[in-house]
């Protein structure tokens, strides 16, 4: 920048020189000079996080996962699955498959509320439900323990039968009302309300060895923007979705006082622009991290599919930079079965292109916290353990310069010194 000013420098003093001697009466060529660079600064400090967050009563440890998060994104991203503790390809029992894999645990650990919240749950001790209840629990704990991330999403079962959270197992009518129903006013409001109740009970009493409350992110009425679920957009306006998300907010945290949780809005993949990923936000004091569920972009869809991705991301990383919150990829993968082989290359290639600049395909830099895998079963898997033909592929992804297992991750519940 120095060499390019004395430049222009010397050749504006030689053009004002040959002026002079000159009898053209034409006025001096203007000299074009590259404005100058802005960097733009981070607000975010030690001592005003809580004022960035939803919760301002929010506990010490779940101000410094805030911190930590925003601040883990300038340099790396944190790889976390769905259920690692709990589900293995193949069932092979054991360490997750991702520590098979790479000998480390994930960063991240993603458990779900739907069992938790399920009608049939009656807590005690000999239920299924309740079984189930107690090992996301204790899966949690030990993940916070460990140093990890706990992030929690909620199929949370519709409103008339409790039986299933997909529309396809609905009736025309049960579509239309369901999410109307747990309204303020509506007729199935308290039942909402007692759902949220058990919810506040287990956030409030997840607790690490020293008694303090351990942080999580909960994700409500996550893939809004599709038509699978009964929060869909299709049954509900825009103003209905908000208030939802709003009262859900408003009642963990001021009614029922849970003060270590940390609030996800994550659509699926179809908003490419800031008005239409806005569209449903129900605004900045009731959201912590700006997410993107996003399968089908990342779907063999090839250079094309991982750019798409990539700005999808870019976007939401620069309102995440605009309104202070966090960015994450909060679901993404790529299932392998039997007859459904791997993409050469997805992880260290595809993945890691999209989340970061890489020259393959001309993709811009980022700044995202996470990403998560979804779970891997029996018969398929998102993240390779360590006997499958893409083992290495992930592994390659896991240990590249921007990738953070758990044993690259800082200390994420306590404020740096």
């Amino acid at each position: 920048m120095k060499t390019t000013f004395l430049k222009i420098a010397f050749i504006s003093s030689l053009i004002l020189s040959l002026a002079g001697c000159s009898s053209n009466d034409e006025s001096d060529p203007e000299i074009a000079v590259d404005p100058p660079v802005t960097v733009p600064t981070d607000p975010l400090t030690t001592a005003n996080a809580a004022t960035y967050m939803v919760d301002a009563n929010a506990t010490k440890e779940t101000v410094a996962l805030f911190y930590n998060l925003k601040k883990l994104a300038k340099t790396k991203v944190a790889i976390g699955q769905q259920d690692a503790f709990n589900s293995f390809y193949e069932d092979a029992v054991g360490e997750s498959d991702i520590k098979k894999n790479t000998g480390y645990d994930p960063a991240v650990l993603g458990s779900d509320f739907m069992f938790i919240t399920d009608k049939n749950n009656n807590e005690q001790a000999g239920n299924w439900f309740y079984q189930q209840e107690q090992k996301i629990i204790s899966d949690a704990k030990t993940a916070y323990e460990k140093g990890m991330i706990n992030t929690f999403c909620w199929h949370l079962r519709e409103p008339n039968k409790e039986e299933s959270f997909y529309t396809a197992d609905m009736t025309t009518e049960e579509k239309s009302t369901a999410f109307k129903s747990i309204l303020p006013g509506g007729a199935n409001h308290e039942w909402y309300k007692k759902k949220l109740d058990k919810i506040a009970s287990v956030v409030s009493n997840l607790k690490g060895t020293k008694g303090e409350l351990i942080p999580i992110i909960f994700r409500p009425f996550h893939e809004f923007d599709g038509n699978w679920f009964w929060w869909g957009e299709s049954f509900c306006t825009a103003e209905e979705y908000k208030t939802a998300y709003q009262f859900t907010v408003d009642y963990l945290k001021n009614t029922k006082g849970v003060h270590n949780i940390l609030y996800a809005f994550s659509p699926d993949n179809s908003y490419s622009t800031t008005q239409g990923y806005l569209s449903r936000y129900p605004g900045d004091k009731y959201v912590d991290i700006l997410g993107m569920d996003n399968y089908g972009d990342l779907n063999n869809q090839g250079n094309d599919g991982v750019r798409r991705a990539n700005v999808k991301l870019k976007m939401i990383s620069n309102m995440a930079l605009d309104k202070v919150k966090i960015a994450a990829l909060t679901e993404t993968g790529y299932r392998v079965t039997a007859t459904n082989p791997p993409v050469t290359n997805w992880f260290a290639t595809n993945l890691y292109g999209a989340l970061n600049d890489n020259p393959t395909f001309d993709l811009q830099i980022i700044s995202i916290s996470y990403v998560m895998f979804w779970n891997n079963t029996k018969d398929g898997y998102y993240v390779p353990n360590g006997s499958v033909s893409n083992a290495s592929d992930f592994k390659t992804f896991a240990t590249k310069p921007k990738s953070a297992l758990l044993n690259s991750l800082p200390k994420m519940y306590e404020m740096p010194k």
